[in-house]
């Protein structure tokens, strides 16, 4: 790898990253998904992200993201969509009953295994990362604007398997931070309280998103 790609690698990551400390919707959905179930299911909304960043990532490889980014009305849609997803999540927290949290350190397997599976956090976690129009946005101006044509398909194709590993482990790592057992026993306590503030928080963010799309 010569300096020029080694250069372009090394702000490609650098932005990357400082996008992936920013707290947003799936921040949230991780924080929320940790506490409440725990290591191995929460995992399932961080591949569900990831594999939204993924599907982002190859459409700008390809040279759809532009297409979709150009499109007014598509771009309305996945914010309109995106906000009620986010409204709907939020709802669904502002919903849940006190006594649902009760005892969330050491909740029975079974119990964890009515309440969600793997497959249902990611899910959840690709819905939240594939209607954020904000990472296809952040995607294309990464590939249009710092990866050039001079670059080669394979070294934008290799940044982008970078980025979304980076986006899964970094996602894991946060997820294992708040399930470990200290960190978990002393959120769960206030669980309840901590899910109806990210509740609120995901309802601010939809309204917010689908506020902007109506009024432009």
């Amino acid at each position: 790898m010569d300096m020029t790609l080694l250069g372009i690698f090394f702000t490609v990551a650098f932005a990357h990253f400082l996008a992936l400390l920013s707290p947003g919707p799936d921040f949230v959905l991780l924080v929320k998904s940790a506490i409440k179930n725990g290591g191995k299911k929460s995992i399932g909304v961080a591949a569900g992200i990831a594999s939204a960043n993924a599907a982002y990532i190859s459409l700008c490889l390809v040279g759809v993201g532009s297409i979709l980014a150009s499109s007014i009305a598509i771009m309305i849609a996945l914010k309109i969509a995106g906000g009620l997803f986010l409204i709907y999540l939020a709802i669904m927290a502002l919903k849940a009953k006190k006594a649902s949290y009760i005892d969330l350190a050491v909740i029975s397997a079974e119990r964890e295994k009515i309440e969600t599976t793997f497959i249902k956090e990611m899910l959840i976690g690709f819905m939240s990362g594939i209607l954020n129009p904000k990472n296809l946005l952040f995607y294309l101006s990464l590939f249009t604007v710092v990866l050039t044509g001079e670059v080669s398909f394979a070294f934008k194709l290799a940044l982008g398997v970078w980025m979304t590993s980076m986006v899964f482990f970094w996602d894991v790592a946060i997820i294992y931070f708040l399930s470990t057992k200290r960190v978990r026993t002393k959120f769960s306590k206030a669980a309840y309280y901590i899910d109806k503030i990210t509740g609120a928080v995901l309802g601010l963010i939809g309204i917010t998103i689908v506020k902007s799309a109506l009024t432009k």
